[in-house]
């Protein structure tokens, strides 16, 4: 289940199951209520996120590529060490800042 939190003015996305082609909806339903609040700021906390599988980085994708046309974008926090290499194996981790916790990487906002 993935849910969908604030932190100030940041969106905070958090989920306890795999990114894959079974959850990408329930995603992609939290990711849409946050790309209508205007220039959205998103964090993708990978905490509990135990794989992700080539749906889940198209949409990874496809969610930084919505953000940066709105002006915004997206960034990921504390991918696990299996993540952190699908990541980096398909180049699609280099489209994104990364960053040890969700609270890091909303701060990095403010920066």
């Amino acid at each position: 289940m993935f849910t969908r939190s604030r932190q100030g003015a940041v969106d905070v996305i958090t989920g306890d199951a795999p990114l894959n082609v079974d959850s990408c909806n329930d995603v992609l339903h939290q990711i849409e209520a946050c790309l209508s609040h205007g220039q959205p700021r998103l964090v993708i906390d990978l905490r509990d996120i135990p794989f992700i599988d080539s749906a889940g980085l198209e949409l990874l994708l496809d969610v930084q590529d919505r953000c940066v046309q709105a002006g915004g974008t997206c960034k990921l926090a504390a991918p696990n060490p299996l993540c952190t290499d699908i990541l980096y194996a398909t180049a699609v981790g280099l489209e994104f800042e990364t960053y040890p916790d969700a609270i890091s990487a909303a701060g990095s906002f403010a920066l």
